[in-house]
């Protein structure tokens, strides 16, 4: 299953960093994306945060769940992740920490994994931040944006979610005691998230050869 979880993020990394490149610092706030997340299914969410001080380090990060059966982090050097549950055993809030000596300096973002579902049945979801400072500042992201509005100070961040397949099973996206059923699910998200990756490696493959075409069509005229 890590290593699972391992490929997921990478290829989620790669379609996290060229969003990040689009965006520009016109988001440079704390933000969640999860590309393919749909209603009802497990999903790998990404949040990033952006430091937006001058002279201090985010050192931690908590994002309140809605209730969530699963919520696995990726195993993240320099950062400790606890994810707290309610009676019911359900993810409530999940909790990232700095190590002493680390975290995201001045100028610097970070994102932060985490694979979890199902996802409510609903077109938005909501997940209010905390975001804390290596010098006591605390920043809470939780403020809505009205439709036609600006956006406020500390906008809440908000996932959309695409309406589940007509054919989906009730199961489906949930993890199971059944060995073969978690490892159906986590196949076919390993295998969307792979094949994301892969397009976006193959582009830079195809690039990387036709400027190397062009440069042997140089040397050798």
């Amino acid at each position: 299953m890590n290593t699972i979880l391992r490929r997921i993020a990478f290829s989620t990394g790669v379609v996290a960093a060229a969003t990040t490149l689009a965006a520009g610092t016109a988001s440079a706030h704390t933000a969640v994306e999860a590309p393919g997340a749909k209603q009802g299914a497990t999903s790998v969410l990404y949040f990033r945060i952006s430091n937006e001080s001058d002279v201090a380090s985010t050192t931690q990060l908590t994002v309140e769940l809605p209730g969530l059966k699963t919520a696995r982090t990726e195993d993240m050097p320099g950062w400790n992740a606890v994810v707290n549950r309610d009676a019911n055993k359900l993810a409530t809030s999940v909790t990232w920490t700095a190590e002493p000596g680390t975290g995201a300096g001045p100028g610097q973002f970070q994102r932060f994994f985490l694979y979890a579902g199902p996802m409510p049945k609903q077109d938005t979801v909501a997940f209010k931040a905390v975001q804390t400072y290596s010098d006591g500042k605390v920043e809470t992201w939780d403020q809505p944006t009205p439709a036609g509005a600006d956006e406020p100070e500390f906008p809440l961040p908000v996932l959309t979610l695409a309406a589940a397949d007509p054919d989906d099973g009730h199961s489906h996206g949930t993890e199971s005691e059944s060995p073969q059923a978690g490892k159906s699910e986590t196949d076919t998200d390993s295998a969307r998230w792979l094949g994301i990756g892969g397009l976006a490696l193959g582009g830079i493959g195809a690039a990387a050869g036709l400027g190397a075409l062009a440069r042997t069509r140089r040397t050798t005229q």
